[in-house]
């Protein structure tokens, strides 16, 4: 909906880039995680990863073109950013350890701080809800999607023993429920006549890990 708000508007107007900018770097490392030298078996990580990468991507390109100048720069700036730091990832990766487990280890650690940052990310929407007492601020869609996102890697992480999966997804699922929780909570005492613009920030990329 964003984007497709973007495109008829021919317009980013206060939309912000850095949702969709995180999560291609967060797809990025999870696809790195998935390969046989990583981490060996893990062909569901690199499917839905790749498609996420290639989802985001898209979301960036159509950023970059209805962005004005300077924004633009800036998407840009960070883009650069993403790609050095994941070159030396991979670098590391690569040449300093030699074992699977050890890389799995390395990128594991690194994979989970980023799906946090990605999962606890609606937790300044969540405070807005709680402060407005309306949940137009956090779209009823997207924290069921965050939800069941969560679960599903949730199991399977349990199913593979991969704790890399479970800590950020455990977590994942725990802030899905919350807003969910929330979105019950509020629902009645929501304005939903009123106007309200909801940022970009709260629309979580559940595509991924």
């Amino acid at each position: 909906p964003t984007f497709y708000r973007i495109v008829k508007q021919k317009a980013v107007s206060d939309f912000k880039p850095d949702p969709y900018v995180v999560t291609l770097l967060n797809c990025a490392l999870w696809l790195f995680y998935g390969m046989p030298f990583v981490h060996p078996d893990s062909i569901l990580v690199i499917t839905i990863n790749g498609i996420g990468f290639v989802t985001e991507l898209a979301y960036i390109f159509v950023f970059l073109i209805f962005s004005p100048g300077s924004q633009r720069l800036k998407v840009f700036i960070a883009l650069v950013v993403e790609v050095v730091f994941f070159v030396i990832v991979v670098f590391v990766t690569m040449y300093v350890f030699s074992t699977t487990k050890e890389r799995s280890l390395v990128v594991g650690i690194i994979c989970i701080v980023f799906n946090i940052l990605m999962y606890v990310s609606p937790l300044t929407v969540m405070g807005i809800v709680i402060k407005t007492k309306s949940v137009k601020y956090m779209p009823f869609y997207l924290s069921l999607a965050n939800f069941f996102n969560g679960v599903i890697w949730l199991v399977y992480s349990l199913l593979k023993l991969d704790i890399n999966i479970l800590i950020p997804n455990g977590l994942g699922t725990i802030s899905g429920a919350l807003q969910l929780i929330l979105y019950a909570a509020f629902y009645k005492t929501t304005r939903w006549e009123d106007d309200v613009d909801v940022r970009p920030r709260s629309e979580v990329q559940v595509s991924n890990v």
